[in-house]
């Protein structure tokens, strides 16, 4: 039975495609982060070659999804995320996560190890550590609501003022927050073999919720090549560093899809 078969009755509503390319020679998926839907990688589209198809994976609770209630923990999530992911992975592919989106796209990758012999050309992370560390900040995930924001917005910086101004939509995204909070700081790491694959990392050097050293232990995880690549900014370094990101992800995949042929 083949991959496309036994996913056949898989709903589209984890995964769009922003930009369909029949041609492309790899696809690239890319991983919200917490409080964020899928959508804010819009404008990364036109930064990639021809060759590389870019498809954006959509949680429950944000997005088109934004009815459904969001998943509090990371092993029921990857499971159907996994089955879900499988019928487009017929030709090589590649993950791309920022913080929540790295735990979240590590496990995936590790669920269709075990499931269906299955690992991306590449697999890149960005502003979270390593798996197998043990996060020692406290957890927000619990603190009621007024406490809530104020220690969110101290770790992760100020929520944009669009939001902060209207009292429905802070509740709304305070509620996904919250919801991806519990998924992070509740993970338990299970140990199993480092990855087949390339891992490449990204931190923002005025980072303060993950050391050089956090990210630096991703390399543990792979029995492949590893790098670090530390870039100006915050958190969310992302938004200013998007460029150059996006150039040394076109640049690894590209390595990968020429070797191939």
């Amino acid at each position: 039975m083949s991959l496309t078969d036994r996913t056949s009755m898989v709903a589209d509503h984890w995964v769009s495609c922003p930009k369909p390319n029949p041609e492309a020679r790899l696809r690239l998926f890319f991983f919200p982060f917490a409080g964020a839907g899928s959508t804010s990688y819009n404008a990364w589209t036109r930064l990639f070659s021809s060759e590389i198809e870019l498809y954006l994976v959509h949680l429950p609770g944000r997005d088109k999804r934004i009815n459904e209630s969001p998943f509090l923990q990371v092993p029921p999530l990857v499971e159907p995320l996994a089955q879900a992911l499988v019928r487009y992975l017929d030709r090589p592919f590649s993950f791309f996560g920022h913080s929540m989106g790295s735990l979240v796209s590590f496990e995936v990758t590790r669920q269709l190890r075990r499931q269906f012999a299955l690992l991306p050309a590449h697999l890149f992370v960005s502003a979270r550590l390593a798996p197998h560390l043990h996060d020692s900040r406290p957890k927000l995930h619990p603190l009621p609501e007024g406490e809530f924001l104020a220690a969110t917005e101290k770790r992760y910086g100020a929520l944009p003022q669009v939001v902060l101004e209207d009292p429905e939509l802070l509740k709304l995204f305070l509620s996904i927050v919250r919801a991806d909070l519990t998924l992070i700081e509740e993970y338990q790491y299970t140990e199993e073999s480092p990855l087949a694959c390339p891992i490449s990392a990204f931190g923002g050097l005025q980072d303060h919720t993950v050391t050089h050293d956090e990210l630096l232990a991703w390399r543990n995880q792979t029995t492949d090549h590893f790098d670090l690549k530390m870039l100006p900014g915050d958190h969310f370094f992302i938004q200013s560093s998007r460029s150059v990101i996006a150039q040394t992800i076109n640049e690894e995949l590209l390595k990968f899809i020429h070797r191939s042929v």
